[in-house]
């Protein structure tokens, strides 16, 4: 259940409300909550001339943001609440992360382990996307998300894989060039560490405990690394431009993670959409899945996806 506002205030596409005073430990601070309120959850720039924040704000307390919103707002917000006692930006995955202070009780960097659940009483589902490399997850996985958060705008899109492809690559301008986003990707490309799956498996875990569907990114090999994730996950979705690497995937994700099957799709640089069988799980043909275009997601793909979700709408 959402906490009552004390106050709040809107544009044309975001609201603040500001929470009644809530103690951690014996820290006191006042939740300010971002909802982005167009029907396609965006805003821009110009929202920001005419956006103030809410009436009741206690500056002897801290103040904990949190709401899917872009960077520059986070910022404009933690530059807005400066005489307050300090301000934490709230992460689902971590706790409320304190990044500025004027007091003694906390510290910069300081995790203030907050969980905003939202009430739910048990794990949400998380979907794990798979297949080999070039088979287009990471587009379909940003396809589903954009599709679904109209009418669920807590589901939430984990990219666990560090080759540099997030959403802001593929959300580049059309007149992007491959070549562009591929220099982009490979300026913030990482690399596997003993840490990286053990940590992303706790971040979904985190993550399921407080939004209606987490849907993972991984990369595109079958590797005993990614065994933390399959712990983590409830079901997965197969990806494939190659109908023969289809099955070790079944063989890691089902047989080995014991999740369970929601889709296969194979996937093609054609404009087609095919579906092959319904049960036991959804298997079609379709396509394309190329950054920089236009996709929209096929209807009985969604309705498979749609079906992890709570009946109700959240909001």
């Amino acid at each position: 259940m959402e906490e009552p506002a004390v106050n709040s205030t809107q544009t044309n596409n975001v609201q603040l409300r500001l929470g009644q005073p809530q103690m951690v430990g014996e820290l006191k601070f006042q939740l300010l909550s971002i909802a982005l309120t167009s029907a396609d959850r965006l805003m821009t720039p110009d929202d920001l001339r005419s956006l103030k924040l809410p009436e009741g704000i206690d500056t002897m307390l801290g103040v904990v943001i949190s709401g899917r919103a872009p960077i520059w707002l986070y910022t404009y917000l933690v530059h807005e609440l400066h005489p307050t006692a300090w301000v934490a930006c709230y992460d689902p995955r971590l706790g409320a992360v304190v990044v500025t202070t004027h007091s003694r009780q906390v510290q910069i960097g300081q995790i203030i382990p907050l969980q905003l659940s939202q009430g739910r009483p048990r794990l949400g589902p998380a979907l794990l996307i798979v297949g080999p490399p070039d088979s287009g997850k990471s587009v379909l996985s940003h396809g589903l998300f954009n599709a679904l958060l109209t009418d669920y705008p807590d589901v939430f899109l984990q990219r666990a894989q560090w080759d540099g492809e997030g959403n802001w690559i593929l959300e580049l301008p059309e007149f992007a060039t491959e070549d562009d986003r591929e220099a982009f990707k490979l300026a913030y490309k990482g690399e596997l560490t003993d840490t990286f799956y053990p940590d992303q498996a706790q971040a979904i875990l985190q993550l399921r405990r407080q939004k209606s569907l987490v849907i993972v990114d991984v990369g595109g090999r079958v590797q005993p690394e990614k065994l933390p994730l399959l712990e983590a996950c409830s079901h997965y979705l197969i990806i494939s431009s190659v109908v023969d690497e289809i099955k070790k995937w079944h063989e890691f994700c089902r047989d080995r993670g014991n999740l369970r099957c929601l889709g296969v799709i194979t996937s093609s640089l054609d404009k087609i959409e095919t579906i092959h069988r319904r049960e036991p799980f959804l298997e079609m043909t379709c396509g394309p899945w190329i950054s920089g275009m236009v996709h929209q997601i096929p209807g009985s793909l969604l309705d498979e996806v749609r079906s992890l979700l709570p009946k109700s709408n959240p909001d």
